[in-house]
C-alpha cells in the first residue's frame, strides 16, 4: 500500500459537487475565520430537516485537513507515520457514499446525534490541526489528521454500516512494512556505493 496523493480525483470532483451543502462562507473573504465557517455550517447543519448533509460536511472537513497536510509533507520524504495518516484519510474518503447509494441509510434523530458528535469531535481535533499547522509541528499535525479521520470514519459507518473501512493500526502496520523494506534498500545501495 503506496501514498498516492494524486488518486483522490473522483473523491474530490465529487465533494466539490457537494459544497452547496456547507456554502457559508462570506462573500468578501478577507476576515476569513475558517473556526466561524465551521460554526456556521455546524448550525445550519443542525436546523436542517435533510440529516444527509451532515455526510456531505464530514467529507468535506475531512478533504479539507488531507489537503493541507499534504501540501505541508509533499516537498519531503514522508515518514512512515506520516504516510499511514494520509491513506488512512484517503481510506475512509474513497468511494464516499450518496444519499441514493443502496448501501446508505437514512439515519434517525438517535443516529443523528450520534453523527453529531462525531462531528464536534472532529472539529476539536481540526482546531488541533489548525494549531499544529501555525507552529510547523508536524507530528502534532499528523496525530490530528488520524483522529479527524477517525471521527469521519465513525461518521461514514452509521451511514454506511455494511462498508468495510481499515482501521488506522492495519493500514500503519502495511505501511511500516514497506517503510522498512524501502529504507533497507536504500542503505544497502549506500553501502554498495560507499564500497565502489
Amino acid at each position: 500500500m503506496s501514498t498516492r496523493p494524486s488518486s483522490n480525483k473522483e473523491h474530490d470532483n465529487q465533494t466539490a459537487s457537494d459544497n452547496n451543502a456547507s456554502k457559508v462562507l462570506p462573500d468578501d473573504q478577507s476576515d476569513f475565520n475558517p473556526q466561524e465557517v465551521a460554526r456556521l455550517a455546524m448550525d445550519r447543519v443542525e436546523q436542517s430537516d435533510d440529516t444527509m448533509v451532515w455526510l456531505r460536511l464530514a467529507a468535506e472537513r475531512l478533504s479539507l485537513v488531507r489537503y493541507v497536510f499534504l501540501v505541508q509533507i509533499e516537498d519531503g520524504i514522508a515518514s512512515a507515520e506520516q504516510q499511514s495518516a494520509l491513506e488512512y484519510a484517503d481510506a475512509v474518503l474513497i468511494g464516499w457514499p450518496s444519499k441514493d447509494d443502496d448501501d446508505a441509510v437514512q439515519i434517525d434523530s438517535e443516529m443523528a446525534k450520534d453523527v453529531a458528535r462525531h462531528m464536534r469531535l472532529g472539529e476539536e481535533y481540526i482546531d488541533r490541526f489548525r494549531q499544529a499547522e501555525r507552529a510547523r509541528h508536524i507530528d502534532e499535525m499528523t496525530a490530528a489528521l488520524i483522529r479527524v479521520s477517525e471521527q469521519v470514519a465513525e461518521i461514514r459507518k452509521i451511514y454506511q454500516p455494511t462498508f468495510p473501512l481499515p482501521t488506522f493500526a492495519e493500514i500503519r502496520r502495511v505501511i511500516q512494512d514497506e517503510w522498512d523494506e524501502a529504507m533497507g534498500k536504500i542503505d544497502v545501495d549506500a553501502s554498495e556505493s560507499q564500497e565502489s
